[in-house]
Parts: structure tokens; C-alpha cells; sequence
């Protein structure tokens, strides 16, 4: 199994050692482009095998890009953060080929609650999708 790339240069980021685990991410194909604390950038090249029977790309990659980038803005430190919810709206069908970039904003952070939204655009910069995570911290730590 690969790893999903990460082109950025710091290397003492929690969220690197998640995505170094993540096999999802990897078999996608994901490129993580961007990860500070409370803001990611991740893209994803759109395969033949992401596509539904209307030859558009199947929502549920769409929103596997979305979750991705979410989880790493949302780890911000060396505590673990998941996904206590989330919702994505589509606004634009994609095809095989194209490239799907995700960019997750921290929105809200109080206490072990976040919400982060998540747009996520094609390789012209128009939005496909609009996702909204819901984070929970938790007591344990990477």
C-alpha cells in the first residue's frame, strides 16, 4: 500500500503521522498539498474506478476527499480529533480526469468542539461541493 503524498516540508505535524496510516487516502490518491493547524488543502485526481453508471464521478469520493482534508485541519495539535458529523451539498458533476482539490477552513474551535467547512473545487476553480465537518476531540493523544 502507498502513501498518500505530502508535499509540504514540515515535518512535525500530527496530522503526518495519521496520514502516513491512512490506507483510504493512499488508495486514492490523495496529495495533501496543505496542513496547518485549522486549514488543509488536499486534491485527488479522478479515476475511471470513481465513476457511477452516469460516468460522473461517484459523490462518495467526493466527500472521502472532503472528509480527508477536514480531518487534517481539524487535528491541530497532538490530541485526536473525528468527525462527530458532517454534511456535504454537490453543486457541480465532475468526470474521470479531472482534478478535485479540497480546502478545509477552521470555522469554530471551543473547547473539544469544531466545525470546519470544506469547498471543494475542480482544476478551472469552479465549486463542486460544499462540506461542513463537526469535530470532537478526544482524550487521546498521537
Amino acid at each position: 500500500m502507498t502513501e498518500a503524498t505530502t508535499q509540504t516540508t514540515e515535518s512535525v505535524r500530527p496530522n503526518r503521522a495519521m496520514m502516513e496510516r491512512d490506507r483510504a487516502s493512499a488508495a486514492l490518491g490523495l496529495v495533501v498539498e496543505r496542513d496547518d493547524p485549522g486549514h488543509a488543502v488536499v486534491s485527488m485526481r479522478v479515476r475511471d474506478d470513481m465513476t457511477n453508471g452516469f460516468h460522473i464521478t461517484h459523490g462518495g469520493f467526493v466527500f472521502a476527499l472532503a472528509d480527508t482534508a477536514f480531518a487534517i485541519a481539524c487535528n491541530e495539535d497532538d490530541r485526536v480529533t473525528v468527525a462527530a458529523g458532517a454534511d456535504i451539498s454537490f453543486l457541480k458533476s465532475t468526470v474521470s480526469g479531472q482534478t478535485l482539490t479540497a480546502t478545509a477552513i477552521r470555522r469554530s474551535r471551543t473547547g473539544r468542539s469544531g466545525i470546519y467547512d470544506v469547498t471543494v473545487i475542480d482544476e478551472l476553480g469552479d465549486p463542486v461541493a460544499e462540506f461542513r465537518g463537526r469535530s470532537r476531540t478526544t482524550n487521546q493523544t498521537f
